[in-house]
């Protein structure tokens, strides 16, 4: 069983990364059981929240897992300037870990593969440009789906596990460096543990 960490900025982020985590495990065969540490108030609570939980680390207060995942939307930073935010304070960690940076949004993410999106909702979405406005996609993620006939109670995120299920990994990767990114950092980390 292997043990992973998550701080994620939001419920957007815990639903995505839940369902990839949980489908990758599943198509490399590896159990694992996730420890949700965040699941609100955005990247800075996210940020003060993981420097305490690496000092519990170190200090004892907490059994060490094998991977610490980290969310955060870029928010119209460059993904480099979001990731090294993350870096800088897990720079020194003695565990594993990985940046999950949605460039700019994560919703985004969920509207990069319409073939899945159809299988999900019988109907297709159009490809998100990438344009740094907030809740852009948001925005285009509900009407999407509400095109297809359904009100989204949650603004669609509560339909993430249907379409990351649904997704082509390897096309959404190529729709999007920061997808692809972490897509290739977690493949990684399954293949080896598979081993």
């Amino acid at each position: 069983m292997r043990n992973i960490s998550m701080f994620v900025e939001d419920q957007a982020h815990y639903e995505f990364l839940k369902a990839l985590i949980h489908r990758l495990a599943g198509e490399y065969g590896v159990a694992i059981k996730l420890d949700w540490q965040n699941a609100r108030r955005g990247h800075g609570m996210v940020i003060r929240e993981l420097h305490q939980y690496l000092r519990d680390l170190y200090r004892g207060r907490s059994t060490w897992p094998d991977l610490v995942i980290v969310a955060t939307d870029a928010n119209c930073k460059n993904l480099n300037v979001r990731t090294k935010e993350v870096t800088d304070v897990t720079n020194k960690a003695g565990a594993r870990i990985i940046c999950a940076v949605p460039d700019p949004h994560i919703e985004r993410w969920l509207l990069l593969d319409s073939k899945a999106f159809k299988k999900v909702f019988e109907l297709g979405c159009n490809a998100p440009d990438k344009k740094c406005e907030r809740a852009r996609y948001k925005n285009q993620l509900m009407d999407c789906i509400i095109q297809a006939g359904i009100v989204p109670n949650l603004g669609g995120i509560e339909y993430a596990d249907d379409i990351v299920r649904a997704m082509d990994l390897n096309r959404a990767g190529q729709a999007d460096a920061s997808l692809a990114r972490l897509l290739n950092e977690l493949r990684a980390v399954f293949q080896e543990w598979r081993q």
